[in-house]
């Protein structure tokens, strides 16, 4: 079964992610969403599972420093998209893909509850 595991290389949370996924022999593809991208499609994939306000980050930097135009767009899923298509450090990090589950965040009991079932 296919392990995506989606964020930014130097960010904590996915580190621990890296760490937790490499210690317990899963194989996993690393996708960079800050150099690679993110798609439209993807997006809308992931909030088919989890919702909006899982999904985006309102609590980092990158939030802060959105006009108050910008935060309102982020109302709606389509013009959250945009912004996190726009602005990928607004995605909480990281998203993991597992066969047809995908998870946002990482803490190890929901990692070992992931692969273990």
């Amino acid at each position: 079964m296919t392990v995506l595991l989606h964020g930014i290389p130097n960010c904590d949370t996915v580190k621990k992610a890296r760490t937790w996924l490499e210690s317990n022999g899963v194989a996993y593809t690393f996708h960079d969403f800050k150099k690679q991208g993110v798609s439209d499609a993807m997006l809308r994939g992931w909030l088919e599972q989890v919702p909006l306000s899982v999904l985006l980050n309102r609590k980092g930097t990158t939030w802060r420093a959105l006009s108050d135009a910008d935060k309102a767009r982020a109302d709606d899923a389509d013009g959250a998209i945009a912004l996190m298509q726009a602005n990928p450090s607004l995605i909480k990090r990281p998203v993991l893909q597992h066969g047809n589950k995908v998870s946002v965040g990482f803490a190890a009991d929901q990692y070992a509850a992931l692969f273990t079932a």
